[in-house]
């Protein structure tokens, strides 16, 4: 176990928008395969792959998002370790 915080989001309609917005990205990742096993042309494939990145990527930084909304109003959190996991997580997706 490591000694990092950690934070779960509590606002529930923002985690109901980042699951719908996942459960999208996991159609379209269904629909790619569905492309490769057709035989589709491969410049229609990579728009469906830019397209579940985008969307995977938007999910991932609402959840930031969202989870820094909720730390900044969290006074009892240590803001140098908050800090530095927010940057952990920024970092990830670069």
């Amino acid at each position: 176990m490591t000694n990092e915080p950690t934070h779960v989001l509590e606002d529930q309609e923002q985690v109901e928008a980042i699951v719908k917005r996942l459960k999208r990205a996991q159609g379209q990742v269904g629909a790619v395969i569905r492309m490769l096993e057709e035989g589709r042309p491969c410049n229609d494939i990579i728009i469906q792959i830019s397209a579940v990145g985008k969307a995977i990527n938007t999910a991932a930084f609402k959840l930031i998002a969202a989870n820094l909304k909720e730390c900044l109003l969290d006074t009892d959190q240590d803001s140098k370790a908050m800090t530095e996991q927010l940057q952990k997580m920024f970092l990830s997706l670069a």
